[in-house]
């Protein structure tokens, strides 16, 4: 299949090109910049010169592609929606999928959630074959925004005083709060599978780690695979929060936003199922994700470290359970179905 991927030269980019051409795919991979085209070409695409800002060139390099179908791995969260729907429209793209993000489903005010849950309607009510994939939190290799940082730092706290008997490490809001991440390569390989499946046309699908774990848990197994034992200590979230608004008015690029921490106190929690049984969907567990980016990184761990301490209670806190808690709802734009609890799929009312 002659496939149109944009941001192809993205974290998340490298990966799905990487599978592309084990699948035997031809990628043809929109750039506006050198160094994005030297990206797609080492790993196998067409570099095609087009700006998702400029809607009228995209349009004709969209044209001058003459691919079956569209891989938009690009933001959603930017606005370019309309530019690039009406483009593949045009372009005769009957085929299309939109990587979107499990973020929409949040609870905050969060400045990009309308930006994206409007370009998800967009495509919903184009004519496009859509498929929309909401993944989780991605990791699972050096670069991913979320993760890394996180390993780094583990990676030099071995050599704090303590470090060998667990190290204390605060932890915002007690980390009871589910989380679920995405390795990066799972992700790719659901997408280049819906694409391969026009049967998923018309459904939108979360695309999450293999069970939902709580925070402390996550910042455990990440501790381990690294060498690191740590002993968690709760501490109240709110004040936190204060301070990191604080510190966003006075930094011109805060590495932290107040957002960030607010999001601790909600349960990113998605049901495995509909992508496991469209899309052959079978994600790795976040220990083994997880260890395998911490040795790309060549953070080799310990031997024999244990994966974790505990949680010492602290300002009214208990401890911070391991196991999973059940998969919780999301709620959705109003207008929008809620997400059926044995599917979290929706087929489109204009659904073929």
């Amino acid at each position: 299949m002659r496939l149109l991927v944009t941001g192809g030269s993205g974290f998340l980019g490298r990966f799905v090109l990487a599978e592309a051409a084990v699948r035997g795919h031809h990628c043809v991979a929109l750039v506006r910049s050198p160094a994005a085209e030297q990206a797609v070409t080492e790993r196998g695409a067409e570099p095609l010169a087009g700006d998702l800002e400029d809607a009228a060139g995209l349009a004709q390099a969209f044209a001058r592609a003459k691919c079956d179908a569209l891989v938009n791995l690009a933001s959603l969260g930017f606005g370019h929606a309309p530019a690039i729907v009406t483009a593949a429209t045009a372009a005769g793209l009957d085929r299309a999928v939109f990587v979107s993000t499990a973020a929409v489903a949040t609870a905050l005010p969060a400045p990009t959630k309308a930006v994206r849950l409007a370009a998800e309607e967009l495509i919903r009510s184009s004519a496009l074959g859509w498929t929309i994939l909401r993944p989780t939190m991605i990791y699972g290799a050096p670069g991913d925004r979320n993760l890394s940082r996180l390993l780094r730092f583990a990676a030099r706290a071995r050599r704090l005083p303590g470090a060998g008997i667990g190290l204390p490490l605060p932890i915002p809001g007690g980390g009871r709060r589910l989380q679920q991440p995405v390795h990066v390569a799972d992700l790719a390989a659901a997408v280049l599978t819906a694409v391969e499946r026009p049967q998923t046309a018309g459904r939108y699908y979360y695309v999450p780690g293999p069970e939902p774990l709580t925070f402390a848990r996550l910042l455990t197994e990440a501790a381990a695979a690294v060498g690191l034992r740590v002993r968690l200590v709760p501490v109240p979230l709110a004040p936190v929060v204060a301070l990191t608004r604080g510190y966003e008015r006075v930094s011109r690029r805060p590495r932290i936003k107040a957002e960030q921490w607010q999001r601790l106190a909600e349960d990113k929690a998605f049901l495995v199922a509909p992508a496991a049984r469209d899309l052959d969907y079978s994600p790795r567990s976040f220990a083994d994700g997880i260890g395998v980016e911490a040795a790309a990184l060549g953070f080799a761990p310990a031997v024999g470290v244990a994966p974790a301490v505990g949680v010492a209670p602290a300002f009214g806190f208990g401890p911070a359970p391991d196991a999973p808690a059940p998969v919780v709802s999301v709620s959705v734009a109003p207008g929008h179905r809620h997400p059926h609890p044995e599917t979290s799929c929706l087929p489109s009312p204009r659904a073929r």
